[in-house]
Formats: C-alpha cells, structure tokens, sequence
C-alpha cells in the first residue's frame, strides 16, 4: 500500500506543537492512492491485496484497532510485505502510538531503501518523536529518491530549525518555496527560517509575499509587526499595528503598537496603546513595562514634578513584577529612580 503523505502530514500537525505547515502540491492534495500497485519485497497473493484493501479502507473510516489487526495479519503471513508496514506505520501514528509507527517505517526502510515513502515516513514520526537528528537524516533519503518533494523540502527544513541549526534549515525552506511559490504557509515557514538564521530583512519580505497571497489574518500581521519592529522599521511596524488592533484588539497587538510609536516619538500615543492594552489584560507585563517607561519619561521631562506620572509609573513596573518577577533591569529603574 502506498502510505498517503497528506494522511502523514495531518497527523504529524496533530501531535507536534506549535502547528504545522500546510503545503499545497499535488502529493497534499492527493487522497489515499488505490491498491493498484505496490512497494514490496515479495508478491502478495490475491487474498493479501484484498486484506490490504480493507485495511486500509478500516484506518480511512477511523477503525485503527480492526485496520492494525488486518496489517499484522498480513505480516505474520508475510514479513517481507513494505506496504503492510507502511500500512501500519500511518495507522499508529494517526492513532498516536509513535514508538510502534517508528518501528513499522524503520522496518519498510529498510526492507525497500529507495522507497521514498518509507522514508518519508520515517521523517514523520522520527520529528513527532523529537528525534530530530535521526529526523532529519529520514528527510535527507526521502529527498535522494525525490528531490522536489515539497512535503520533505518542509520537514527536512522545520526539523533544522528545532535542531538549533537554522542557517542549514533556509536551502530547505527556499526549495519548497521554489516549487511551491503561491503557498502561503510555505513562505511562512521560509520567513522562520531565515528569522531564525538572523536575515530580518529577507523575513519580512517573505512575509509580506505571504500576505500578498492569502488572507490577512491576525496571526500572519503579528509576525509582520514583530518582523517591522526587529528591522526597526518603525513607521510600517506601527501602520501595521493599528491595521492588527482593528480587525484584532489584544494585549500583544497594542503592545506593538506601543513600542512602535514610542520610537516614533509619539509619546501620547504610545501611552494609551499601552494603557489599552493593559485594559485588554492587566498582568501583561511588557505592556506594563511600557507604559512605566513612558510615564517615567514624561516624569523626567516634567523635571520630577508631575506627580500623576510618577504613580503611574510606579504602579506599572511594580506590577510588572508582580507577573514577572525576573527582571533585573526594570528593579534597577524602581531603585535608581525610587519610585
């Protein structure tokens, strides 16, 4: 049975954190492919490919207990059988039972080295299993057998970045975007990594090619402030900060804007994004942060007169510690300042 890489995909979102990318080639989009030809080792008899049928069909409508039975069956009577294993392998990872999955995809690896299935597979729940480096050497084989596969370009690419090696992870992510150029998480996941590897600029060029081609969601322009603000470009952060915060109202949405138009000097402004974001959430301390800085500048310049600007201050950065205790500097401006 040929494994479905968009049924391995899904999955693999499911059980990962911090979600998933979601390519948009023909390999994705396709179903389940139909039994008509193998990946094996030794022939099937007429009864097997009937038995791989049903199989299959039992892991598609959810039956992971009955379909693991039928592809077990099958390997008792035929050990050599790939697709039975990768068969297997896709069910126990859809059903979460990942040591089990590693073990059928290591097993059809093996048995069939050039099948990019197999190894795909393998890729899949070696990344689920936080085994990354194994992960990624799974990827790497996949793409020997089939370099312009857009779903390994992307794992092999995700799984360089949780390994802490981004500079490597951007040649991944620039192929799938190559082949994949009107995918918008595609060129989402190019913009991690390049952000990753420290080429803000790049990042943000992605991201603005993202939204060009999808929809404008508020998740999509949070990165697109954050990646304004780390090239400091403080005009477009903030325009795109009051574009976020009406479509979008959060605490971290005015806390951008905040930081955005205090550095465009615009000190009242930045002082009630800071003051609507804490309405929003009264512990979220780098807004807190911000609006102490704020009423602590506007203290200064008063020459230490203005009062209510010095309790403002005061009860901003003592509440900020009060959510976040560790944070040395903001101790350091309440003692120098004796506020």
């Amino acid at each position: 049975m040929k494994v479905s890489i968009a049924t391995l995909s899904l999955t693999l979102c499911a059980l990962v954190g911090g979600g998933c990318l979601q390519t948009d080639t023909a390999v994705v989009r396709s179903s389940r492919p139909s039994m008509a030809n193998f990946n094996r080792t030794t022939e099937p008899t007429e009864d097997q490919v009937l038995d791989l049928v049903a199989a299959e069909q039992a892991g598609e409508s959810g039956d992971y207990a009955e379909a693991i039975k039928l592809f077990e069956a099958l390997l008792a009577q035929n050990p050599t059988l790939t697709d039975a294993y990768l068969g297997l392998g896709t069910v126990q990872l859809e059903s979460g039972q990942l040591k089990p999955a590693e073990r059928s995809f290591s097993r059809a690896a093996r048995l069939e080295p050039g099948s990019f299935d197999a190894q795909y597979g393998h890729g899949t729940v070696l990344e689920a299993l936080r085994q990354y480096s194994e992960a990624v050497r799974a990827y790497q084989r996949a793409l020997a057998i089939r370099p312009t596969s857009v779903v390994a370009n992307v794992g092999a690419a995700k799984t360089l970045i949780a390994l802490g090696r981004p500079e490597a992870a951007v040649s991944f992510a620039k192929t799938a975007a190559k082949l994949e150029p009107e995918d918008v998480a595609i060129r989402v996941g190019l913009a991690d990594s390049l952000e990753a590897s420290g080429q803000y600029d790049l990042a943000v060029k992605e991201l603005e090619i993202a939204i060009e081609l999808g929809e404008m969601t508020d998740e999509l322009l949070l990165r697109m402030v954050n990646g304004y603000i780390k090239t400091k470009r403080w005009q477009e952060a903030a325009n795109t900060a009051e574009t976020l915060v009406k479509i979008a109202p959060s605490a971290p949405a005015y806390e951008r804007l905040g930081r955005a138009l205090f550095y465009l000097g615009d000190a009242d402004g930045s002082l009630k994004a800071y003051q609507d974001a804490i309405e929003l959430d009264a512990d979220h301390w780098p807004s807190l942060n911000g609006l102490g800085v704020n009423a602590l500048k506007s203290w200064l310049r008063s020459g230490r007169t203005d009062a209510e600007m010095a309790d403002i201050a005061r009860y901003a950065l003592q509440q900020s510690l009060r959510s976040n205790p560790d944070q040395p500097k903001v101790i350091e401006i309440l003692a120098t300042y004796s506020l």
